[in-house]
């Protein structure tokens, strides 16, 4: 097949699962070229070696990319962060050449705006396109700090509503990325038919974790829990700081790794509260993260709680569980069951203090071989249900069987 991927973000942002199917798909033998913006994730500053233009074409392990401007911005302001989604979609709608030829079309829907052109591409006769649903919309606007008031909110779903029903009605498959997900789609008109579950997987080349469990913290030396990732409003870390505070004398020591919008507000909570057992690091090239998972005894994946997010699998639960590291999680749904079920951790309510302080405590009180077997059991939950092979060969079945409805609008 001739396969176009539009997606506002590819490497080398760190956005390893646009690029993976690229390759992946490129790799399998179809031709393979792939739409997006020029870089500047998570930062929101241009990454060094790069000048916008209106057309950049690079060419990466024999894909083809098409690079167009977009405002580069990566802040809480509502309005910048708008042009920045906005800009892109309206830009990488002119690259409509770009698209000609194409039997299928690849969408990264981390937000739904990549979408905006290959649905006007298909209303004029163009490809048909498939979905790959991260993060629901417009919960993911209206449960963020970028909205602000009630009014505010009724206004960005009566704007987005329609359009969103319009992008789905007019998709030729939507994949969702876990369970809840694919259900709340289904019950906003989705129709079932088009709908397809493919879990998210981690970067498997850094996913190799030493077997040997001394190089994990024995319990008595006290329990290191690692958050890796965005430190944004939507992670609730304000939550996580005053839990490993209240847990401190089981000598719980919370390591955050990464940045985002909401990291100075959560390091002035550590200094106001002076909990010495709460530490940071700047956010770490992908290739250096998994020292910190082997010296990490559990990986923190939380979240606030709002409905969207019942849905959908944080990528550091793939990562963690890739590495052999239980989790402790504040996710509610499909990310709770899978640690329950599977035994590979600890769960909490979201957005309470006691429920994680209690979780904390009960992951320090785990003896060495409770901790290695949690290891085990997330290891090979991985590899049952998030393995990358099996994800793409998923979403390659899903496009060809798209590719044949290219007659059909």
């Amino acid at each position: 097949m001739k396969i176009l991927v539009v997606s506002q973000y590819f490497p080398p942002e760190n956005t390893p699962i646009p690029s993976a199917v690229a390759h992946g798909l490129n790799a399998a033998g179809h031709q393979v070229r792939v739409l997006t913006g020029f870089p500047n994730y998570p930062t929101g500053r241009l990454i060094s070696g790069y000048r916008q233009a209106w057309r950049t074409h690079e060419q990466v392990h024999g894909v083809d990319v098409l690079r167009v401007p977009l405002w580069v911005d990566h802040s809480q302001s509502a309005t910048r962060r708008a042009l920045n989604y906005g800009s892109f979609a309206l830009s990488a709608a002119t690259a409509s050449g770009f698209a000609r030829g194409a039997d299928v079309i690849y969408v990264y829907a981390t937000q739904m705006t990549p979408a905006l052109g290959p649905w006007l591409w298909r209303i004029a006769g163009g490809a048909p396109y498939v979905l790959h649903v991260q993060d629901l919309w417009p919960d993911s606007i209206t449960g963020s700090s970028l909205v602000g008031d009630g009014r505010a909110t009724k206004i960005v779903e009566t704007l987005l509503a329609p359009w969103l029903s319009a992008v789905y009605r007019r998709s030729a498959a939507v994949i969702g990325i876990a369970p809840s997900m694919v259900e709340m789609l289904a019950e906003r008109g989705v129709a079932r038919s088009k709908l397809h579950l493919v879990y998210n997987w981690a970067d498997e080349s850094q996913a190799v974790r030493p077997a040997d469990p001394a190089l994990r913290s024995a319990p008595q030396k006290g329990t290191t829990i690692l958050y890796a990732g965005n430190v944004g409003d939507m992670q609730a870390l304000e939550v996580a700081v005053e839990a490993a505070h209240n847990a401190r004398d089981a000598r719980v020591r919370l390591q955050i790794v990464g940045d985002g919008t909401a990291l100075g507000r959560v390091k002035a909570l550590v200094h106001t509260l002076e909990a010495g057992n709460v530490e940071f690091r700047e956010r770490v090239p992908q290739t250096e993260m998994a020292r910190y998972y082997e010296e990490a005894d559990y990986a923190l994946v939380s979240l606030k709680d709002l409905p969207a997010f019942r849905g959908t699998i944080p990528s550091k639960v793939q990562s963690s569980l890739a590495h052999g590291l239980p989790l402790i999680t504040t996710v509610q749904g499909d990310v709770r069951r899978i640690v329950e079920d599977a035994g590979v951790g600890h769960t909490a309510d979201s957005d309470s203090v006691s429920s994680l302080e209690q979780a904390f405590r009960k992951a320090a009180s785990d003896s060495a071989e409770t901790r290695r077997l949690m290891g085990q059991r997330a290891r090979s939950t991985y590899t049952e249900r998030f393995s990358r092979s099996a994800a793409i060969a998923a979403i390659e079945g899903v496009l060809m069987q798209s590719a044949h409805s290219k007659g059909q609008r």
